[in-house]
């Protein structure tokens, strides 16, 4: 399983925009195959901080999503309101217990 954990940053008066283009996502990138988790979030410790916590069933489905037109538009809509560049970190995992 991949695992991938977003943080970015953007000014305070654009953090509701910049969760509200990540949500706005939510939908299409749920439907993607090998998706099991895509959760927008804002970071209460960190001023203008943004997160995004993904689950992909394999390396495969997560590179898939980021060569996807619904990630390219995100990114386009993202770009201008980061403050510097994101922080991705992506690992793979094996699920231990499934409940």
């Amino acid at each position: 399983m991949r695992l991938a954990h977003l943080t970015l940053a953007v000014r305070p008066e654009d953090q509701a925009e910049a969760l509200e283009v990540l949500l706005d996502e939510v939908p299409t990138v749920r439907m993607m195959e090998g998706c099991r988790a895509f959760i927008p979030f804002i970071d209460p410790t960190n001023i203008g901080g943004i997160g995004v916590l993904h689950e992909w069933a394999s390396a495969a489905a997560f590179a898939a999503y980021l060569a996807s037109p619904t990630f390219a538009a995100a990114s386009a809509r993202l770009r201008p309101l980061m403050t510097g560049e994101p922080d991705s970190r992506r690992f793979d995992a094996e699920l231990v217990v499934d409940s």
